[in-house]
């Protein structure tokens, strides 16, 4: 009876792995349309530094209200961000202004920023990024840290430019 029980066991946990990868598998396939939201580009090797975009002055930017842009180009949305306070990457006189890409490095759904908590989210699956921390990917699928936009501010003319982008947009190669 002893090798039999244990032959049952065998066979039910063979299943059960079986059935997890079969699982796990089906969830790395997304849902039709839902990460629509990122249009792959190819970006042939030795492509130069993306071209400066003025993103406008400083002084129109409001704690906690993020501003929308394209950067590099216009299937790659971005936000730029007013935090009120010393950051990580930050431009202008309180080195508090910094940017984004919004598109999420797990599966390219567009992140939001959530004021109340200070991070960027992804409502697709839930991955988290500090924009205090330099984009830095606080949970969820995501294997990366949000890409942050290089920012360069003007302190004569008081404009923010975006000059480059530091991590890997997704969709891209």
């Amino acid at each position: 009876m002893g090798k039999s029980l244990d032959l049952q066991r065998r066979v039910f946990l063979k299943s059960s792995g079986a059935a997890g990868a079969v699982a796990g598998l089906a969830g790395t396939f997304a849902a039709p349309g839902e990460a629509a939201a990122a249009t792959p580009v190819h970006c042939p090797a030795g492509d130069a530094t993306p071209p400066a975009l003025s993103l406008g002055r400083l002084g129109t930017l409001r704690v906690g209200e993020p501003r929308s842009f394209h950067y590099p180009d216009a299937r790659s949305p971005c936000l730029l961000i007013r935090m009120g306070m010393p950051t990580e990457g930050g431009v202008g006189p309180n080195q508090d202004v910094v940017a984004f890409s919004q598109l999420c490095t797990h599966m390219g759904c567009p992140v939001s920023y959530e004021s109340g908590l200070r991070l960027l989210q992804c409502p697709c699956h839930y991955t988290t990024f500090d924009p205090e921390r330099g984009g830095a990917m606080v949970c969820g699928q995501a294997s990366t840290d949000l890409p942050r936009i290089d920012l360069r501010h003007d302190s004569k003319t008081d404009i923010i430019t975006a000059t480059g982008v530091n991590g890997r947009i997704f969709g891209r190669l």
